[in-house]
């Protein structure tokens, strides 16, 4: 028997071994062992094919003719077995279906941790009268630094840490430019805070180059700094619970004097200093943590806005809406409110 001949024979035994075996396969996996087995690239098929270069041109023609002819009804012969398992396989999935069951409701998403507070807190102050305004991120010098009484050279601009976009143009490193863009196009009295993010060149544990901030003002005739101290304290026991106290200490801002910080008694240990004997890790045993600045605006800021000082005073106050979050939920790393990962927003919805 000539080689041509005896590589005829083995495609048609081939032929026939395959056709039974798709035709019988029992389950995927099994298809798709055949499968490799028959038409890989070390299968069945392509071991005979291999023959073929000790072949004439004229029988190698011809086999290759058979081969090509084979490897297509082998392929479609897999094809319609994977077809018949697939419709088995779903006419059992219709079977066990229960129409009359409800369907499933997707997943739903919940607002994020910093956009819960950001409103609890804005709901707040509007319960006192105040009005929320917003404003732009890329703010220029003179809002965001000279109207607020930062001189081109007053020491205090290097503690912002400002991106510039330009010489005149930047990120505004707080919202308090809104302070100035609201008291130009409106006349006292008024009341606003203003949420939004801000932008400095800072990134640790308790920092990061873009947060959140909320800044708040009140103007008005005869406005004291008896009148801040009850906003504040109002707004500390609303978001942090009744029994919460409340200091004011002295500190400088440029666009405040006089100035203060309002520190709160440790969410963690209650004012203690200590949890079960050990010194509190959040207030370092101080028994308070500083929750935000304030003070009575500059004349020089009013003066700026073209509201007289003599007639009008008034307080204003910013916060940093991570850290008073990170304060009412126990989160020990400002990172973990950008990282994304669903396992800890979820917690929050």
């Amino acid at each position: 028997m000539s080689e041509a001949q005896a590589l005829t024979e083995a495609l048609a035994a081939l032929r026939a071994e395959a056709r039974h075996a798709l035709s019988g396969a029992e389950s995927f996996s099994a298809l798709e062992e055949l499968r490799v087995s028959f038409l890989g690239r070390k299968g069945r098929l392509a071991e005979i094919m291999s023959r073929l270069p000790g072949l004439s041109s004229e029988e190698k023609r011809q086999a290759g003719q058979e081969a090509n002819s084979l490897k297509e009804q082998l392929t479609a012969w897999h094809t319609l077995r994977l077809t018949e398992l697939t419709r088995t396989q779903e006419a059992a999935w219709l079977a066990d279906f229960d129409p009359t069951l409800p369907g499933r409701a997707p997943a739903v998403g919940g607002a994020h941790p910093l956009t819960q507070v950001s409103d609890e807190i804005c709901q707040v102050f509007a319960g006192m009268g105040f009005d929320v305004v917003s404003g732009p991120e890329i703010e220029t010098d003179y809002y965001n630094f000279e109207a607020l009484n930062f001189p081109p050279e007053h020491p205090a601009r290097d503690m912002q840490d400002t991106l510039y976009i330009t010489e005149d143009v930047l990120l505004r490193t707080h919202t308090s430019p809104l302070q100035i863009r609201t008291l130009l196009s409106r006349r006292p009295p008024v009341g606003v805070v203003a949420p939004g993010r801000v932008y400095r060149r800072d990134s640790d544990l308790t920092h990061s180059p873009m947060f959140h901030q909320i800044e708040g003002m009140l103007v008005g005739e005869g406005v004291t700094m008896a009148h801040l101290r009850g906003t504040l304290t109002y707004f500390v026991r609303k978001i942090f619970g009744p029994d919460t106290r409340v200091r004011f200490r002295p500190s400088f801002f440029p666009f405040t004097e006089p100035s203060a910080e309002v520190d709160i008694s440790c969410v963690m240990c209650g004012g203690k200093g200590h949890v079960d004997g050990e010194t509190c890790r959040v207030c370092k045993s101080t028994g308070w943590v500083e929750i935000l600045g304030c003070g009575m605006i500059d004349p020089n800021v009013l003066n700026a806005v073209d509201v007289d000082p003599q007639r009008y005073s008034g307080f204003a106050f910013g916060m940093g809406v991570e850290r008073v979050t990170m304060l009412k939920y126990q989160v020990g790393d400002l990172r973990l409110f950008f990282e994304n990962d669903v396992r800890f927003l979820s917690q929050f919805s």
